[in-house]
């Protein structure tokens, strides 16, 4: 009877949410790993034993940290063990290296928190853990112990553009409107749990790549709601794409109503608390909702602290006063439902990049004319 009761209680269970099931996106993750040992040596006939095998990451488009969790369930990888010397081999045979694919933009730090590598391009690797000495005359021929250490993997997503938003203001639904990607929709806040890169194509066969990362809250850069996890995504990008609604926006009945502009301030303040550097980089502001029938009212009358953020700062209040404020090379209203103004984004998101790539590239010569006339020096005839 006790049998076909929990059977009874079992087959009313309900399945498990999507997001319960281990799907959620997986951007950090951390490994033990271990170096094999050197093989021996033999002291009579001066034999030296194998190296340890390596232990090495390498980056490579299309592979992701889950990827790494299915094939080391255990989360500890070890690399074989150097041959010993014997007589019929006096030269033991090197172990074999370990590889670790891993998705390009991941970062590699030791467990004191020492960079050790930085993926950013396909094929990219390092050597994480080294093999042990093999067995020789200055060893006694005794092998050594290969590196063992703990490391995390930190991905943090490659990208031109990054969306920076609020939750619920549009960022899904502009990035299906604007690229390929097929992000979920909903009208509740928090429809984007993990982030979604889209591309954009041009007619000339011109692509780049939107990043749309979960909403912010205020308190991310203290870690509150998806915090790290999102703002550590936002360095890597090229340009911020800046999207509030219209109408402003309240995370609860708990929360206070902020209207956009001070919407504007808050995300100014999150990433001015996370990293002072973010502020610097190339932004864009989209005015998002603009369809809605008080949305143009609401947008002319706010029109000339939007294009100068400093006329409103004294009223804005204390908590999410930014020191620094954001230098929007556009301000765009635009309907991301209706895809009204889009193309109009896609071009200028596109001029915006191109002229911070012709700017770095000035530099770039700039700085290596300045290295090589130091290196040879000043030619031709000077004037005495």
């Amino acid at each position: 009877m006790v049998q076909i009761f929990r059977f009874s209680l079992n087959s009313i269970k309900k399945p498990a949410r999507s997001h319960m099931r281990g799907n959620i996106f997986l951007d950090s993750l951390r490994l033990n790993v271990k170096g094999g040992h050197g093989g021996n040596g033999l002291p009579r006939y001066g034999g030296v034993g194998g190296q340890g095998g390596c232990i090495y990451c390498v980056a490579k488009e299309g592979a992701t940290l889950r990827n790494v969790v299915q094939r080391y369930a255990q989360k500890r990888i070890n690399a074989s063990n150097g041959e010993d010397s014997s007589k019929h081999r006096l030269l033991g045979r090197r172990g074999v290296d370990e590889e670790v694919v891993v998705p390009v933009g991941v970062q590699i730090y030791d467990d004191h928190g020492q960079l050790l590598g930085d993926l950013n391009d396909s094929d990219a690797s390092c050597i994480v853990a080294g093999g042990g000495m093999g067995g020789c005359s200055g060893t006694s021929f005794l092998g050594k112990p290969g590196e063992h250490k703990v490391i995390n993997l930190d991905l943090k997503l490659i990208g031109d553009v990054g969306l920076v938003g609020f939750p619920n203001a549009g960022k899904s639904t502009l990035l299906k409107a604007i690229s390929n990607a097929k992000p979920k929709i909903g009208s509740y806040p928090f429809t984007t749990i993990r982030p979604q890169i889209g591309t954009v194509q041009y007619a000339d066969l011109r692509s780049i790549t939107i990043a749309d990362l979960p909403g912010l809250i205020e308190g991310a850069h203290a870690n509150f709601g998806m915090g790290h996890k999102f703002l550590k995504h936002v360095e890597r990008t090229r340009l911020l794409l800046f999207i509030v609604d219209i109408l402003g926006f309240r995370l609860s009945p708990k929360h206070e109503r902020r209207d956009f502009l001070q919407n504007i301030y808050a995300l100014n303040k999150e990433l001015e608390l996370y990293d002072k550097t973010l502020v610097d980089k190339p932004s864009v502001l989209l005015i998002n909702k603009m369809d809605l029938p008080e949305a143009k009212d609401i947008f002319n009358s706010n029109k000339p602290f939007i294009k100068d953020l400093s006329l409103k700062l004294n009223e804005c209040p204390e908590n999410i006063k930014p020191e620094k404020l954001l230098k929007f090379e556009a301000i765009i209203p635009i309907s991301a439902k209706n895809s009204v103004r889009i193309n109009h984004v896609k071009e200028k998101v596109r001029l915006v990049l191109d002229d911070l790539a012709a700017k770095e590239q000035v530099t770039d010569a700039t700085v290596l004319r300045e290295r090589l006339a130091n290196e040879i020096g000043e030619r031709g005839p000077r004037v005495i």
